[in-house]
């Protein structure tokens, strides 16, 4: 195995540099990225870097980013990704692909959105392999993967944390730490005290999760929300929105028109104040193991909720029973970084298909952790009617035309019931009796 001074060059990077490659490494100005970045520099890789700008709420500037990387000897790129993670949101609201316990996928979709738009600034830069630093246990190493190669199958990826070089010589923080001091390079850790589990964000919302959060002795309330607050600690008023949806999109909150990434900001904000958004769940991940997470998500949890009236009164019995179907579809794709796959494709045109019809102006009631429904108006596909489905006398429906369905309904019935095929005990004790 190459060397160079008291440097061990795992046999991958050393290909690199004998391939004239130029590796582009997604990089968050954290102690990985510097780790990283200086490392492959050092062995004598030609590397560039890029952060990907999508609206992360737990950043306070992202152009500090450059200057983060730039004592490890790289150029560092931000790429402007906010309107295209905006318009992943309303993806995910218009076709409900929450996944486990209610996540919003702000992850999920974050990783189509970053490697998309990464790896197309970094052919604009000459490079030809794409660096992340995703580890060999979770879901984002499957996810980058599988973009980069269904975007561009030539294209190569290289995963330092799956390198067994920087494996042995990196094992932990400590080591991280001790590498960046030796090059005279400074970082500084979060007291650990204050924040006991890590969080990855961006402007749908924030994972928290690993660390203390790995015990399911400990609270979900160790946390500390970032896009809002606990119910307990929002205001004790409820405060009403008005949304206005049109082909099942947000277009106007409070009457004022909103873009993607403005409706998103604004719910988040309204959402996050009333305590609305937070969730934990042991989500079923892509290598078959669980993990526990615990999910901030305002914005698109108000957005899917006030969209979700509209559809209960646009779409037939088996419309909105497809739309669950395609709705789960959508959403196991994306946990599983299949995105650009083609049944996914096909299944957000259908959601947005469906949605066309799903017109109208929701106002809700936000209080303390609650979202309560106040109105659905100028909604002119509803396909209610308050004259069919009155329990008083109306010109809608008349009931007495409801016995030749009863009588036909009844002739399956009774033929079930003759052929011995009707159970009407209790499963569960019937089960307890066969044991």
């Amino acid at each position: 195995m190459p060397a160079t001074g008291d440097m061990l060059i795992s046999p991958i990077l050393q290909k690199y540099i004998e391939d004239g490659d130029v590796v582009g490494i997604c990089v968050s100005g954290g102690l990985d990225s510097k780790t990283v970045a200086l490392r492959l520099r050092l062995a004598g890789v030609k590397v560039k870097c890029f952060c990907a700008d999508i609206g992360q709420p737990d950043e306070e500037d992202i152009n500090d980013i450059p200057k983060k990387m730039a004592p490890c000897g790289v150029e560092t790129i931000i790429v402007d990704l906010k309107a295209e993670i905006a318009e992943g949101a309303f993806e995910a609201v218009a076709a409900g692909a929450s996944y486990d316990g209610g996540y919003w996928q702000s992850t999920g979709i974050g990783r189509y959105v970053t490697a998309r738009g990464l790896l197309q600034e970094m052919k604009k830069h000459g490079c030809t392999v794409l660096s992340h630093g995703a580890t060999g246990r979770g879901n984002d190493q499957v996810r980058f993967e599988r973009y980069v190669n269904v975007i561009d199958p030539n294209f190569k990826v290289y995963a330092p944390w799956r390198d067994p070089v920087l494996l042995q010589e990196f094992p932990g923080r400590t080591e991280m730490l001790s590498y960046l001091q030796n090059h005279g390079i400074g970082h500084t850790i979060v007291s650990q005290a204050k924040k006991r589990y890590s969080t990855d964000a961006n402007i749908l919302g924030l994972s928290n999760e690993a660390e203390d959060l790995e015990s399911m002795q400990t609270p979900m309330t160790i946390v500390n929300p970032v896009m809002g607050v606990w119910p307990k600690d929002a205001p004790d008023k409820q405060e009403e929105i008005e949304m206005c949806f049109e082909q099942g999109r947000c277009v106007k909150i409070n009457g004022k028109a909103v873009t993607a990434f403005e409706a998103l900001t604004q719910a988040n904000q309204i959402a996050g104040r009333n305590g609305i958004g937070l969730s934990q769940a042991l989500e079923n991940r892509i290598l078959g193991t669980k993990s526990r997470g615990v999910y901030e998500a305002p914005g698109m949890v108000l957005l899917a909720e006030a969209l979700k009236t509209v559809y209960q009164a646009v779409l037939d019995r088996r419309s909105t029973s497809l739309f669950k179907f395609l709705s789960t579809h959508v959403s196991d794709q994306v946990y599983d970084g299949r995105y650009f796959d083609p049944s996914t494709r096909c299944a957000i045109n259908a959601v947005w298909e469906l949605a066309e019809p799903a017109k109208g102006t929701v106002k809700l009631g936000l209080y303390k952790g609650h979202m309560n429904f106040l109105s659905l108006t100028e909604c002119p596909h509803s396909i209610y009617f308050e004259e069919d489905s009155s329990m008083e006398a109306s010109s809608g429906l008349n009931p007495a035309s409801s016995q030749g369905f009863l009588e036909v309904s009844s002739v399956e019935a009774k033929s079930m019931a003759k052929a011995g095929l009707i159970d009407y005990g209790s499963v569960w004790s019937k089960r307890r009796k066969l044991q």
